[in-house]
């Protein structure tokens, strides 16, 4: 059964697309963050912290899209036969949307060193 045939869950599947594009949010923050902090003549030290800081953001950001996009693809089908598996698909959701979040907090802590 496709969303053709069900046309009132077009907009819960519009959730994964929503919660992937917050993961973007978080990376544009630590960008601006790190293009404020820029200055002539920054220490190795520094540099290297801004590099982490980006690392960890993006590469959390880009696991947090990976288990987004395998758990949204999974729960559209999945809510589309059953919607009753919608509560549940939110929650996983949620979860990898946390995982950017981790990176994001590393972020913003390395950030202030």
């Amino acid at each position: 059964m496709s969303l053709k045939m069900r046309p009132e869950l077009i907009m819960k599947s519009i959730i994964p697309v929503v919660m992937a594009g917050i993961i973007a949010i978080y990376g544009l923050v630590v960008a601006v963050l790190i293009d404020n902090s820029l200055k002539d003549g920054t220490s190795l030290y520094r540099s290297f912290l801004q590099l982490g800081t980006g690392l960890s953001v993006g590469l959390s950001g880009l696991a947090a899209g990976f288990a987004i996009g395998i758990v949204g693809h999974a729960g559209v089908w999945g809510t589309a036969q059953q919607p009753w598996l919608f509560v549940g698909i939110i929650l996983i959701l949620i979860f990898t949307e946390v995982l950017g979040l981790y990176g994001l907090i590393v972020a913003l802590i390395l950030s202030t060193k």
